[in-house]
């Protein structure tokens, strides 16, 4: 799944312990008129978004703003990765074949400038649902003229036709997340592959050079300063044009639980000593997530 990661205010989630949550991590709850007006658009479509799925603590700004990223392929993800709020299991169902109509649908009543699509894993499908993704695509601009897509892809367990019949819908933006650092894979991404994550990154550059790339990290995990960068060296060197670093938030008290808070002021040295490594842009913060000020992202990584 794309970068769920997140928790709305007031859930159960525990701080570490002897750490209560920091006054930087203090969100406004979701409400407010376009906010409801979203959320009415969603429902009478029959669509999922990560913001709902993942508990992502910007919802409220983001979707005061008409602005949110669509999940399609279901609200069911087959991997159960230890950080992730969106249910797993095995699909009841195939992909929806109608569901790129009804995003499109979505789209143009939202009057949206700049879409974000991901999805859940559908390891279950041969293309892992690369397919509907393009069509999403080709849909969404079908019906809105200048809207500008971008999609947070799986890794589709490395079919790499599968990455090929995406980018050949030409999305605005390639965004996969490599999520953690390689020691914390097997226990935070159980069925994913840190140097199959950057192949994603480094054949999508290769298949279309004009498409920005992108990638994110969640940061108290248990990860140390210097695998932090080690990684993003190593992202760098796949020709990632966008970074974002944000704050592991635990959805439950039975996901993985943080490790530590990371104060701003090192979110702030990360994206100082990341930029020289060669991304363009680098988005940096504890509330930051992978659709987070995307259309700003993007604009920035093309000056």
């Amino acid at each position: 799944m794309a970068s769920p990661f997140n928790i709305v205010p007031g859930s159960t989630s525990q701080p570490p312990e002897g750490h209560p949550r920091p006054s930087w991590l203090r969100v406004r709850f979701p409400g407010g008129s376009n906010y409801q007006d979203l959320k009415q658009i969603m429902r009478t479509r029959d669509l999922h978004t990560v913001c709902e799925s993942a508990r992502c603590p910007n919802m409220g700004e983001c979707w005061e703003h008409r602005t949110a990223t669509f999940m399609i392929l279901g609200n069911i993800c087959t991997r159960a990765c230890g950080f992730c709020a969106v249910p797993s299991g095995k699909p009841a169902a195939p992909p929806d074949e109608a569901e790129p109509d009804r995003v499109a649908e979505a789209a143009e009543k939202m009057g949206l400038r700049y879409a974000v699509v991901t999805s859940v894993n559908r390891d279950d499908q041969p293309d892992g649902g690369a397919a509907i993704f393009a069509r999403t695509i080709t849909e969404i601009r079908r019906r809105v003229p200048g809207c500008k897509v971008e999609v947070l892809i799986p890794d589709f367990r490395g079919h790499w036709p599968a990455l090929e019949t995406l980018m050949a819908a030409r999305p605005d933006v390639l965004n996969h997340n490599v999520e953690t650092v390689p020691r914390l894979y097997r226990r935070v991404r159980k069925g994913a592959v840190y140097e199959r994550s950057l192949e994603v990154l480094r054949r999508a550059r290769e298949m279309a050079p004009d498409i920005p790339t992108k990638t994110g990290l969640m940061l108290g995990l248990g990860e140390t300063r210097e695998e932090v960068l080690q990684a993003m060296e190593e992202i760098a060197a796949q020709g990632t044009h966008i970074l974002t670093l944000g704050q592991y938030l635990q959805p439950t008290p039975e996901h993985l639980p943080i490790e530590r808070y990371v104060h701003p002021d090192e979110f702030a040295e990360f994206k100082r000593l990341g930029m020289p490594m060669g991304f363009r842009h680098i988005e940096s913060g504890p509330l930051v997530r992978s659709s987070y000020h995307a259309f700003e992202q993007v604009e920035s990584a093309q000056r």
